[in-house]
């Protein structure tokens, strides 16, 4: 299908889905019934409406064959259950981004797959931590107060910075981290190399994986099985070490292996 035949598509898909949520009705009557099958009654007290306004609204979506009713209870179709789990993505993607609109604006996107952008709804639970004037180092000091109690690290590193190396080799040292895997580019890596402690603390220790990719890397992401945190570029190029993300729950961990395993 050619792009004009896709974006053809997509304008007479969008069509339906604004009838769903361009109306408040509609939408919170599918957000409901997603849950589960519910009557008139519940409905009636969980949306604080008339039964005259709910009723409308389940026999607009009957039309469309999003809902059906069994006896006296209402519930979804099986496309009526795919567009509210979309539904529900989407309303969870703005809320991820709304939620930390500082971060994701101004920094450039190109290092993460569109596929990954898509389930940015896996952070919603992510704190934005940012430099300020009184503490320049604001960001950097949280990466590592969180670093320092992980076992494992995964890190996706697209800079060379002795501070952070200086960091990772303490840790390594002092046996708090006991496993350390490093994605880096070939300058990088070449960098390392060139660095006679480097070379001897991280490419000749067993406790230490580092994996040469060719492509540009443009995210600095680190995880465990604990936490994930993302730094990223300004859009001139540059990288931004005063902004981090930092989450430590599942779905964020979730969303770092999957971007992880796409460089």
């Amino acid at each position: 299908m050619s792009t004009v035949e896709t974006k053809n598509e997509l304008s007479k898909e969008f069509s339906g889905i604004k009838y769903i949520l361009t109306s408040g009705m509609r939408s919170k009557l599918l957000l409901a019934i997603y849950d589960g099958p519910k009557n008139l009654n519940e409905l009636r007290n969980e949306l604080k409406k008339p039964s005259a306004t709910i009723l409308h609204g389940l026999k607009e979506l009957e039309t469309i064959n999003l809902i059906r009713k069994v006896q006296k209870y209402y519930e979804l179709t099986s496309n009526g259950f795919l567009l509210t789990t979309n539904m529900v993505k989407l309303i969870e993607n703005w809320y991820a981004l709304n939620k930390n609109k500082s971060f994701w604006n101004g920094h450039d996107l190109d290092g993460i797959p569109d596929d990954v952008l898509k389930d940015i709804y896996l952070l919603k639970n992510a704190e934005y931590v940012a430099s300020t004037t009184s503490d320049l180092s604001k960001a950097f000091n949280t990466y590592i107060k969180v670093i320092s109690k992980a076992k494992k690290l995964k890190i996706i590193l697209p800079i060379y910075s002795e501070n952070h190396f200086k960091h990772l080799i303490k840790l390594l040292n002092d046996k708090k981290l006991k496993k350390l895997e490093l994605v880096v580019s070939e300058e990088i890596l070449n960098s390392i190399e060139e660095n006679e402690l480097l070379k001897k603390e991280l490419i000749s220790s067993n406790k230490v994986k580092i994996k040469c990719v060719e492509r540009e890397l443009k995210v600095f992401l680190t995880y465990s099985e604990e936490f994930m945190s993302l730094t990223l570029f300004f859009k001139d190029g540059h990288y931004d070490d005063s902004q981090l993300l930092i989450a430590k729950d599942k779905n964020a961990v979730k969303w770092a292996k999957t971007l992880e395993k796409s460089i």
